[in-house]
């Protein structure tokens, strides 16, 4: 494998199309497409443990450390706290639905080149916010049919997000929709985000230098305990 997809974001980021962009997030969706379809939840997609393989140019789904059967629950979360879905962090059990919400961030990820929340720190509040509804700012110049396919997928209500099956028919027909659209397999994302500032460079996460934090049910309003961790780099 020759990176992950926030290492490939990071060096490659100001010269990907909107067509490469959607033929990455098809390459995911159909990944898990293939885990969900032999009903197994994977309970940890984020940029880091998505990897590419330049030699096929497809991108593939690791880490599957915590994935497991939709009927066998887990007892704590663990997790990269941008891509959490809200009612997990509430103590609700993961479902395949969690993975969808997961994807959702990871779209906006590839849309932005920007990790979801990355001017944030993951703590207490940044967890609250995601639960009442906060979701990352949608640039300017995102393709109506992409963000609305992300709005469904980070939606607050697991039941109104669309299943694996049916995500993967609309990406995919996004994607074979871009050989015809000139704009799209010529245009490059505004990367002007109006809320970066380089003083939250250090408030990126990856792979590279793991930390946890543990949060208690008196913490959070759900039972149990909580594993999220976070890992830092360096901005581009």
């Amino acid at each position: 494998m020759d990176a992950d997809l926030r290492g490939y974001l990071r060096q490659n980021n100001k010269t990907l199309t909107w067509e490469r962009r959607i033929k990455i997030a098809f390459d995911i969706i159909e990944a898990l497409y293939f885990i969900h379809e032999e009903n197994v939840i994977h309970r940890d997609l984020h940029s880091g443990n998505v990897l590419y393989f330049h030699g096929y140019d497809s991108w593939y789904i690791s880490d599957l450390g915590f994935c497991g059967p939709a009927d066998n629950p887990l007892n704590s979360i663990y997790g990269n706290l941008p891509y959490i879905a809200p009612e997990v962090i509430l103590g609700k059990e993961y479902t395949q639905a969690s993975d969808i919400y997961s994807i959702g961030m990871i779209m906006w990820e590839i849309s932005s080149g920007y990790p979801p929340f990355y001017n944030c720190k993951h703590n207490y509040n940044m967890a609250m916010k995601i639960v009442n509804g906060s979701r990352p700012t949608i640039l300017e110049g995102t393709p109506s049919e992409y963000k609305e396919l992300m709005i469904q997928c980070w939606n607050e209500k697991s039941s109104e997000r669309p299943k694996i099956n049916t995500l993967l028919d609309k990406i995919e027909k996004m994607w074979k929709n871009c050989y015809n659209n000139i704009e799209l397999n010529t245009l490059k994302v505004n990367l002007e985000l109006n809320y970066y500032s380089p003083q939250n460079s250090r408030l990126y996460y990856s792979n590279s230098n793991s930390t946890s934090k543990i949060y208690y049910s008196n913490d959070l309003p759900c039972k149990g305990i909580i594993y999220i961790y976070c890992t830092t780099f360096n901005l581009y």
